[in-house]
């Protein structure tokens, strides 16, 4: 599936892309809204030399669009150019520069992180690109809602600006996720996600990293590859299968709602599958999606993330794989990280795996 999308250029310079469904082309206008120049020194990155991870900080965000009306969302087709980060009658996805970005700056000169901080308090310019996705021109829908060709194609775009940014200098690890529900934070509700490229690699990743490094030093296997090999195994927290993709609630999982998909070959990201693997992934991710918004009397509030791994990282030990999890415990209850999650990192689950698997496998 080859997708090439139109350009356009918002009042205070930053990038819009439309993709369309087959059949469709959008028709954007002149954005005339009054805009302040694009602000790429509002964030920097500081290095933490206690734990040796390095923070972004993004005072800019401060002042980010909270809980418009729905008659105000910046994210609905703006057809009078005065209204809307999409100026446009319609639209099918459009992608477009975070006005209020964590990173910005990834425009093609040269950066790289220092390897070895040092030991005073070290701060590096802002570096990177932040994006959102916009799923739908739809402002009351969802991914798990789009008709097959939609869903189809917000992955394609997904797999278009993963191998855009993957190409810009000083970009390491590309991150698509999406956020839904007030009670994860969203002050959007339209339809949409985020695309993060930054210029190292994420605590979360680097970690993985490093045990996959000490199961293939120990095992001679691939740490995910033997992951999906247990579940299958077992077969008590497996969801679902195509083909080419498996969905599990994960042995171990830290949230009380959690579903992995895990892809049956060897895969580092979205670059590495074919049409027909998306076509499968498409369709399982969805399911996924609509059985976890069935659980409840309300659909469900969630983080939904792509773990995606490059070429130079630990000689490919990263697999591609997609993460779905909610803070939601019961019907009425909602979990909240307090000290031992968001302190020490200790994770306690009030929600048995096997057991949530047993309902969506139902549900």
């Amino acid at each position: 599936m080859t997708i090439t999308p139109t350009r356009w250029t918002l009042a205070d310079g930053r990038e819009l892309l439309f993709f369309d469904l087959p059949g469709h082309r959008c028709a954007p206008v002149t954005d005339r809204r009054q805009l302040p120049a694009q602000r790429d020194a509002q964030s920097e990155l500081r290095f933490d030399r206690i734990s040796g991870e390095w923070v972004i900080i993004a005072a800019l965000r401060q002042d980010r669009t909270y809980k418009p009306p729905a008659a105000q969302c910046p994210l609905c087709p703006g057809a009078t150019g005065l209204t809307s980060e999409i100026p446009a009658p319609d639209y099918d996805v459009a992608v477009f520069e975070n006005r209020f970005a964590s990173l910005a700056g990834a425009d093609g000169h040269k950066f790289l992180l220092p390897a070895d901080p040092g030991p005073g308090f070290v701060c590096e310019p802002s570096h990177g690109r932040c994006e959102v996705v916009c799923f739908s021109a739809d402002h009351t829908g969802s991914f798990a809602d789009l008709d097959s060709r939609h869903a189809r194609l917000v992955v394609e775009v997904w797999r278009h600006r993963t191998r855009d940014l993957l190409s810009r200098n000083g970009i390491e690890q590309v991150f698509c996720f999406e956020n839904r529900g007030e009670e994860i934070g969203v002050t959007l509700t339209h339809p949409h996600g985020q695309i993060y490229g930054y210029p190292y690699v994420t605590p979360h990743a680097e970690a993985t990293l490093r045990r996959a490094r000490a199961h293939r030093a120990s095992h001679d296997t691939n740490l995910f590859s033997d992951i999906l090999e247990h579940e299958l195994s077992s077969g008590a927290r497996i969801i679902a299968r195509t083909d080419a993709f498996t969905a599990f609630v994960p042995f171990a999982a830290r949230w009380p709602v959690e579903v992995h998909i895990f892809p049956d070959r060897p895969a580092r990201n979205l670059l590495d599958f074919d049409d027909a693997e998306l076509d499968e992934f498409t369709e399982l991710y969805q399911m996924v999606l609509q059985r976890l918004d069935r659980l409840y009397d309300e659909p469900l509030p969630y983080m939904a993330a792509l773990h995606q791994y490059t070429d130079t990282e630990s000689q490919c030990e990263g697999r591609f794989h997609a993460q779905v999890i909610s803070t939601r415990r019961s019907a009425t209850r909602l979990k909240y990280l307090a000290s031992s999650e968001s302190i020490m990192g200790a994770f306690i689950n009030d929600v048995t795996p096997e057991s949530l698997a047993q309902t969506l496998r139902e549900v």
